[in-house]
């Protein structure tokens, strides 16, 4: 999925990408799990959607939401968007490849294209990277894509024609922590949910890896 750039932006890939890059691979093959208040399947369109504190797991992935809409195509291949409730933000989070390190996100939208390996949050976005329960890195802007497969993300400020009549562009912002020093101290991460599939899906009830 192609996102249109603002016009004002910063592209941070190149300074930090090894960061936040390298999550777990194998996540985009692995089964989703979600639970939910109400689900509706339209199966003409092959999407289904899950609304009231939506929980869903896909291998490390965990996504988090008050709405998210799932579609899949012929190849099995998923493309879950997601939103949050009126003044909260959508979460992801994942574990780094081999290491005891997490990226997670926050927006007020999200979206989850597992054949491109890449989650976009749009909104009040943030991203961070925990190397166990500390805090090592913080970004956040309009538009954040952060793409697992290419191992680069990007980060955009809000676009001047979505901000209020003779206010400036908001501009992008970044805490970067040297890896040879230790990190800022900060609470860990939220903890994972026991996710299991919910009553009004046709599949077994289980608790995902």
């Amino acid at each position: 999925m192609k996102l249109p750039l603002a016009s004002t932006l910063l592209a941070l890939a190149a300074l930090v990408a090894p960061t936040f890059a390298a999550a777990e691979k194998a996540d985009s093959n692995k089964p989703m799990f979600i639970e939910a208040d109400a689900l509706k399947h339209d199966e003409s369109n092959k999407t289904t959607t899950f609304t009231g504190k939506v929980n869903a797991s896909k291998g490390t992935l965990v996504l988090r939401a008050a709405h998210m809409v799932v579609a899949q195509d012929a190849a099995g291949k998923q493309m879950a968007r997601m939103s949050a409730a009126a003044g909260e933000r959508a979460f992801f989070r994942q574990k780094r490849e081999g290491l005891n390190e997490f990226t997670e996100g926050e927006a007020e939208s999200v979206v989850y294209d597992s054949d491109a390996d890449k989650i976009t949050l749009t909104g009040r976005s943030e991203l961070r990277t925990y190397q166990g329960t500390r805090l090592a890195d913080r970004v956040q802007g309009h538009l954040i894509v952060y793409n697992n497969m290419a191992e680069v993300f990007t980060v955009d400020g809000q676009p001047h024609a979505q901000t209020a009549p003779g206010s400036a562009p908001a501009r992008i912002k970044a805490m970067l922590s040297p890896r040879n020093t230790p990190a800022e101290e900060a609470p860990g991460p939220p903890l994972v949910p026991t996710l299991r599939s919910s009553r009004s899906l046709s599949s077994p009830a289980r608790t995902p890896p």
